[in-house]
């Protein structure tokens, strides 16, 4: 059917039954999908998953032949560190998204520190149902990951490496251009992993060290000596603010029924303030 509608100077056409159409079929396709149409993207579903998992194993077997003796060095202080064996850790390595933060640690100039977490990380069962709430069961599982330190939480241990010049790691100086440390802080207790890696790892290693540099006096040098001395008192602070938060230092409890158990009167009230 077809409506006209005349007015000075012009003439508006409304096709009803296009309209109607246009709006009936596009609100029916929307509400109620062609089951084939379900299908189909339930097949694309399927095709893309399996599709991403291609390209990951294309990504990791490219990344294994990468692997020389500056990564092979990584992994093995960290299988020694973390207890892991080295295939399981290069296996990890190669796996995680942040694989390009170790070429640009090793790159002249470049990244400073490396770090890795291994902790608790919530993992998803891939069978797993989805609860009335329309939750997932999420199980706790212990995993290695790079990290830049500025975006998980930190609950378990880190391992870090530290470069010592803007020298290009090599193959060949990695162990000299490289170090490498630990410190745990399980539950999340930073304050505590802290100040045991300072107290029982780094400042022992720093009295017993022979070698200052340009600094020939070593340890008898004076500014040397105000340095440990600052470490010292440093890691004093650390404990005193750790043992705060542990509720370690706590104010003495007033008992304030002896002082208003006998109040009767507006005069008591005034005395006892």
């Amino acid at each position: 059917t077809e409506s006209n509608y005349h007015r000075h100077g012009g003439n508006l056409k409304t096709r009803s039954s296009e309209i109607g159409s246009a709006v009936t079929g596009s609100s029916l396709t929307t509400i109620f999908p062609a089951s084939s149409t379900v299908k189909k993207s339930k097949v694309l579903s399927s095709e893309s998953r399996e599709e991403l998992a291609k390209q990951a194993k294309v990504t990791k077997e490219e990344r294994r032949t990468q692997i020389d003796g500056r990564h092979k060095y990584l992994i093995s202080r960290l299988a020694d560190g973390i207890d892991l064996s080295e295939q399981q850790v290069e296996d990890t390595i190669i796996s995680d998204d942040k694989f390009q933060l170790i070429e640009q640690f090793f790159a002249p100039s470049g990244l400073k520190k490396l770090l890795f977490f291994y902790q608790d990380v919530l993992q998803q069962k891939s069978n797993a149902s989805l609860r009335p709430d329309g939750s997932t069961n999420n199980l706790p599982q212990k995993n290695l990951f790079i990290t830049m330190g500025s975006t998980e939480n930190f609950t378990g241990t880190c391992a870090f490496f530290l470069r010592t010049s803007d020298e290009v790691v090599t193959a060949s100086n990695v162990s000299q251009e490289v170090n490498f440390g630990m410190f745990d802080c399980t539950n999340g207790n930073i304050l505590q992993g802290l100040e045991f890696f300072l107290s029982q790892i780094m400042i022992p290693a720093l009295k017993s060290q022979q070698n200052w540099g340009a600094v020939k006096e070593g340890l008898k040098n004076t500014q040397i000596q105000e340095f440990l001395y600052a470490v010292d008192k440093f890691v004093g602070t650390l404990s005193s603010s750790r043992q705060n938060i542990e509720d370690k230092i706590q104010l003495t409890k007033v008992d304030i029924d002896v002082y208003v158990r006998n109040l009767q009167n507006p005069s008591d009230y005034i005395t006892a303030g």
